[in-house]
């Protein structure tokens, strides 16, 4: 008896050992589908990028060469150099650096008040007001286009930096405020109770408590609010009318001439407006994917 018993524990072993070896192949095997996937689709992706940097390092030339030249032969370095002398490059950098990093910082510090205000403050209406706050999301941009216009003219801000930086104090975004408060919700109410204990106001928790312990959302909002504002196109657009006071973007697409047919030279330049955002989202895309992850965690 014990001799079956035994064969037929050793007998078990072997399926279940040949069955984790299938279910290890058929594992391997989906792996290495989805990896051919993303390599593939990564690659495809990738082809803008590669013929813009290409082409940014050709001869005017080479650019609608048949068939296409991928390698430029010579490689020409003083595009980037002769596009700074044929534009205001450093000066429409210049424009966006500091549109983007005020209304970055603007965009930090109101959402973090605004979510901490709507996680941990209870007043009437709380609900309501987050509702109507999420209900935003929703509303095109165009449609509040014509009356933003018209409150910026009357303040005579037209022809300023002011409507790109100041609304980013007042909130910083539906979005970010939703991210915000979803990160706020996870933090134990203990500290804020620990702190009233001892003596402390809501200004004092938000600064002092919740501020640190809120670093890895405020730099996934930060890292968003960077790239916003740094390809924005519309706002300057619209709001922006002299030439020493135009963005990257905007300079960029005036700068574009048909009649010339320059383009790596264009190219050149959406190089210095792309490579900053290659170079953030390189050391950042955890904050971004995390970003992602923290709008589908479960608040109060």
């Amino acid at each position: 008896m014990v001799t079956t018993v035994t064969r037929s524990h050793r007998a078990g072993g072997v399926a279940l050992q040949r069955g984790g070896q299938h279910r290890t192949w058929s594992y391997y095997l989906k792996k290495l589908l989805l990896y051919a996937i993303m390599i593939g689709l990564s690659v495809t992706f990738m082809v803008p990028m590669v013929w813009m940097v290409s082409t940014s390092l050709k001869l005017q030339g080479q650019v609608f060469a048949h068939p296409p030249i991928w390698i430029p032969k010579p490689i020409m370095w003083y595009n980037y150099v002769e596009v700074l002398q044929v534009a205001p490059l450093l000066r429409w950098l210049g424009n966006t650096t500091v549109v983007t990093v005020a209304a970055t910082i603007g965009t930090i510090i109101s959402a973090s008040m605004v979510g901490f205000g709507f996680a941990r403050l209870r007043f009437p209406g709380r609900g309501v007001l987050f509702g109507l706050l999420l209900a935003t999301m929703m509303l095109p941009g165009i449609v509040t286009m014509i009356p933003t216009f018209i409150m910026f003219k009357s303040l005579d801000w037209l022809d300023t930096f002011l409507p790109l930086i100041v609304p980013s104090f007042f909130g910083g975004g539906a979005y970010n405020i939703f991210l915000v408060r979803q990160f706020y919700l996870t933090i134990p109410t203990d500290f804020d109770d620990a702190a009233r204990i001892d003596g402390a106001n809501n200004w004092t928790i938000w600064a002092r408590i919740m501020l640190p312990l809120n670093a890895p959302v405020l730099t996934a909002v930060a890292i968003f609010s960077f790239v916003g504002h740094w390809n924005e196109f519309m706002g300057p657009l619209i709001y922006l009318f002299s030439e020493d006071k135009k963005t990257l973007a905007l300079g960029l697409r005036a700068f574009v001439d048909p009649y010339l047919a320059s383009y790596h030279l264009n190219m050149a330049g959406a190089m210095y407006l792309t490579l900053p955002m290659v170079i953030i989202f390189f050391f950042g895309q955890r904050y971004f994917l995390r970003g992602v992850v923290m709008t589908g965690i479960t608040g109060r």
